[in-house]
């Protein structure tokens, strides 16, 4: 994948899998494709160079089986480990926050931008589950998570207006891996929830 600092991530609509494609930000060339499994036992996703599959770029994988705290491992083309990323549970019960983590340096740590739009999205979740007879429509607000580490900023996912997920990547960090930092960017609408 090419060492861009900006990506657009979009997912596609599918009933039992998240298929998301990562483009340059004009959305011309797919510089990576990935699938992942909706309702698996341990979570798991590919990245592939496209939607053909003919070359893997890498992936993460969950350390353990079902886990609200669950760490994962984000592995290059050759199967070695480049990274990890864990949601905080218990700094997400206001704000989700999640760990990036990449080598010997210090984490990065990612939070929603808006802790009022955080709020918002979790009023309206409990609303789903304090009344599930009347249908509510999917959460309307979109969120944006930054990750900083010691201050610095390391990357950027932004959700777009619009019917479909969309989402703009940006990596602050150039020594960050792009493996690792589209593969959070997929854990951030797949795993967002759990």
């Amino acid at each position: 994948m090419e060492q861009l600092s900006e990506y657009l991530m979009t997912q596609k609509i599918t009933p039992l899998v998240n298929r998301y494609v990562v483009t340059a930000p004009d959305g011309a060339e797919v510089l990576a494709f990935a699938e992942q499994k909706r309702l698996a036992f341990k979570e798991e996703l590919t990245l592939w160079n496209g939607e053909d599959r003919t070359r893997k770029l890498g992936g993460f994988k969950a350390r353990q089986a079902v886990d609200l705290g669950a760490s994962y491992d984000v592995t290059g083309p050759d199967g070695e480990v480049v990274g990890a990323f864990r949601k905080d549970f218990k700094a997400s019960l206001l704000r989700s926050t999640w760990h990036l983590a990449q080598g010997d340096e210090a984490a990065a740590v990612g939070k929603e931008r808006s802790l009022g739009v955080a709020l918002a999205r979790r009023g309206w979740e409990v609303l789903d589950l304090v009344v599930p007879v009347i249908p509510v429509p999917p959460v309307p607000f979109v969120y944006h998570f930054d990750f900083v580490r010691e201050g610095r900023p390391v990357l950027s996912v932004e959700r777009k207006w619009g019917i479909r997920d969309r989402y703009v990547i940006r990596v602050q960090d150039p020594s960050l891996d792009r493996v690792l930092a589209v593969c959070m960017a997929v854990g951030l609408d797949a795993l967002q929830s759990r």
